[in-house]
């Protein structure tokens, strides 16, 4: 489930609607950690971590969990100390380092970079129980997905690519009266 995400059933609380997306960085017998990747904050990194000051990149409500602590995804194996999620995914690693190469001139794209307020967490089972009980459907996203965040459409392609029936719940309108 690591580098997999995690999309709310839809029907689960009677209505289709473009629900938080989890992407899955860690899953073992003490818990899972996950990052939100579609609620963006009104702050960017310029506001909130001094060494990024001028550099207005997105920041996303990650999760509940300590969202007074920046966490960042990136693609840069070369940060010392990141841990790769799935190829072409890294989570943390030396922040000194990535805020050098963000600042030091290599023109931030959203092929490189994500920046999450928090992180959201399970106790240790309570994942896997969750998924039996089919409150969450897991899905794939590539790397090239990842990063194209902030990405209005990103909740619909999530569901388009489980195909089936989620592919149509994907194209529903977010107010059916309005169809």
């Amino acid at each position: 489930e690591i580098g997999n995400i995690l999309i709310a059933e839809p029907f689960l609380q009677g209505n289709i609607f473009p629900g938080p997306l989890f992407f899955m960085v860690e899953h073992d017998e003490k818990g899972s950690i996950g990052f939100v990747l579609n609620k963006p904050m009104a702050y960017t990194t310029s506001d909130l971590v001094t060494n990024l000051a001028g550099l207005e990149y997105p920041v996303y409500i990650g999760g509940p969990v300590e969202q007074n602590q920046l966490y960042y995804l990136h693609n840069h194996a070369e940060v010392e100390d990141a841990l790769q999620i799935v190829p072409g995914i890294y989570w943390g690693g030396d922040f000194s380092k990535l805020t050098r190469f963000v600042a030091g001139g290599e023109k931030y794209n959203r092929e490189k970079f994500a920046f999450f307020a928090g992180y959201s967490g399970w106790d240790a089972g309570q994942l896997d129980r969750e998924l039996d009980e089919n409150s969450w459907m897991v899905g794939d996203i590539t790397p090239a997905l990842f990063f194209e965040i902030p990405n209005d459409n990103l909740w619909e392609a999530s569901m388009s690519g489980l195909g089936g029936r989620y592919r149509i719940w994907a194209n529903f309108p977010k107010d059916p009266i309005m169809n």
